[in-house]
């Protein structure tokens, strides 16, 4: 696996500086770097990239509006001095959001994300062993992988959802109930209320219409009750 990169920034010792870093990473490739927006657009019209590192704060166009007219967007780790785009970033899916200066440890940290969130893409017909089964999520401006097992519950909070975990704190995160069960292995994972999504094997216990979990007892609707019965009993 080797991912192609190109770097956008219009400070030249940027460039040189992702371009040191990635050299390090022998599963990253990077193809070419520009110093304007403009350039790169014309660039991605024709060649397909897995991963950007974009700047934000550019004279020509900023690097949010060109992932904006992207048709096909690739992975990005946004690079910038400016923590105010962090939201816009946030909603176009980045990967991680890199302040400047940036230095080879977080830089790491940014790939790592990156490098596992294309193998997490990528495996839709494997079958994936237990151990390593994850989801990702886009949370606090990048993506956070949680493991499928620390999870005690889902649930939801109107337009987000907030996921429950073992030994930490809650990730919040803007997604439906629905869309994250689409996510979740089926025979792992039940909705059991229109506000929650519990770990079948977590559930103790189902009593007058309420889950009983490790820690926590929760309702479970008349729609679910007979099919969540049945897994349990």
């Amino acid at each position: 696996m080797i991912l192609k990169c190109i770097a956008i920034d219009d400070e030249p010792l940027a460039l040189r500086l992702i371009g040191e870093y990635v050299s390090r990473f022998p599963k990253l490739q990077l193809i070419k770097t520009f110093e304007d927006a403009i350039s790169a657009a014309e660039f991605l019209k024709n060649t397909a990239v897995d991963l950007l590192f974009l700047d934000i704060n550019m004279p020509d166009i900023s690097g949010i509006d060109l992932l904006r007219s992207l048709p096909v967007k690739p992975m990005v780790i946004f690079t910038t001095s400016y923590r105010n785009y962090a939201y816009e970033g946030f909603q176009l899916e980045a990967v991680d959001f890199v302040e400047k200066p940036i230095e080879f440890e977080r830089f790491t940290r940014a790939i790592e994300k990156a490098l596992a969130f294309y193998q997490y893409k990528n495996r839709a017909n494997e079958k994936l062993n237990t151990a390593d089964e994850s989801l990702y999520v886009h949370s606090e401006y990048r993506i956070v992988k949680i493991d499928l097992s620390a999870i005690e519950y889902i649930e939801s909070m109107e337009n987000y959802i907030r996921i429950h975990l073992t030994n930490d704190k809650p990730v919040f995160t803007l997604m439906t109930l629905k869309e994250v069960l689409k996510k979740l292995p089926a025979d792992k994972f039940q909705r059991i209320h229109r506000s929650y999504i519990v770990p079948v094997s977590k559930i103790k216990s189902i009593q007058n219409r309420k889950a009983q979990l490790t820690d926590i007892e929760l309702p479970v609707s008349d729609a679910y009750y007979e099919s969540i019965r049945g897994l349990v009993n």
